[in-house]
């Protein structure tokens, strides 16, 4: 006998989750997402999230409650009489009304190898921190961020060139995979669940637009590791003078270099920039209102002289 799901999820990352546990023939009574956010080149038009746009499609009724604190949404929620609640990416902290509020509790799909990188932005801090494992866990949520039981556990390795964009594309697949293994064998009432570690606690805070700047008196694998961590979205940059102007650049990838010199210095035509230690050599860039361009063609159209400072 298939389970009743509720399904609360909002990004592109919760979509692969909902379309197997829908495609595995459990029975979503109804999915929550973000409300519709205004959008578009002026900001007019209202923009549903993946999540609704998805739903819609497989026609399962669709909420939007801004949060939970009206009596009435948390009586709505109970009225759907589902056995579970399934969690990804929605983008709300949940009353206690919620976690409590089907008959096998909430499951939520985490995108990192807790209790390392609880919190809002795991796959960017994983990358920036320069780690070289993460994973997906699926966890029965309690009261805490990120604090509950763990049910199932998939490990990723994290490529030396791996960006931010790479891991979230993988992580959602294997998270859509782990979270229909899950609520199979909760089916089968054999889930099991471990108590998080209290040692190795870290938190994934939501990525600052301060953090996004490129400081190169850091190191070049640190510099390296900000740039794929933060990229594509929302980007590192670094500010270059162009025809007189000082201007934003995005840095979507990089490379190490084994060059020395003074930190925010280019060191030569192919714009080799010194760090803290070493050197970075930015491999895909974007100009303020341009089109990402590979190195190549980024100095054709704008070439800089070794000697320029950047920062």
């Amino acid at each position: 006998m298939s389970l009743r799901i509720i399904f609360m999820g909002t990004p592109e990352f919760s979509v692969p989750t909902l379309a197997a546990l829908a495609g595995a023939g459990h029975q979503i009574v109804a999915v929550y997402t973000q409300p519709p956010r205004p959008g578009g080149r002026r900001g007019l038009d209202l923009q549903k999230s993946p999540v609704h746009q998805a739903a819609e499609l497989l026609g399962i009724p669709i909420l939007t409650p801004v949060n939970f604190k009206d009596e009435a949404d948390r009586q709505t929620f109970r009225e759907f009489d589902a056995d579970v609640a399934v969690v990804v990416a929605y983008g709300l902290l949940l009353p206690e009304a919620i976690l409590t509020g089907t008959r096998l509790g909430c499951y939520n799909g985490h995108a990192s190898l807790l209790p390392r990188w609880r919190g809002a932005a795991p796959i960017q801090r994983a990358i920036m921190a320069g780690d070289h494992e993460t994973g997906m866990m699926v966890m029965k949520m309690d009261k805490g961020l990120d604090t509950g039981p763990v049910a199932l556990t998939k490990a990723v390795q994290i490529g030396e060139t791996m960006t931010s964009g790479e891991l979230h594309d993988k992580l959602m697949q294997v998270g859509a995979t782990l979270m229909k293994e899950a609520i199979g064998k909760l089916e089968a009432d054999d889930l099991p669940l471990t108590e998080q570690a209290e040692e190795g606690v870290v938190y994934a805070a939501k990525i600052s637009k301060a953090e996004t700047r490129i400081d190169f008196a850091k190191t070049a694998r640190e510099v390296h590791d900000h740039i794929r961590g933060l990229s594509p979205f929302p980007g590192a940059w670094f500010e270059l003078e162009i025809a007189g102007k000082p201007e934003r650049v995005k840095v979507l990838n990089s490379e190490r270099v084994a060059a020395e010199g003074s930190a925010g210095t280019v060191l030569d035509d192919i714009l080799t920039i010194a760090c803290g230690e070493g050197a970075v050599r930015p491999t895909r860039l974007q100009r303020a209102g341009g089109k990402a361009l590979g190195l190549a063609d980024f100095l054709r159209g704008t070439p800089v002289a070794a000697g320029t400072r950047v920062g």
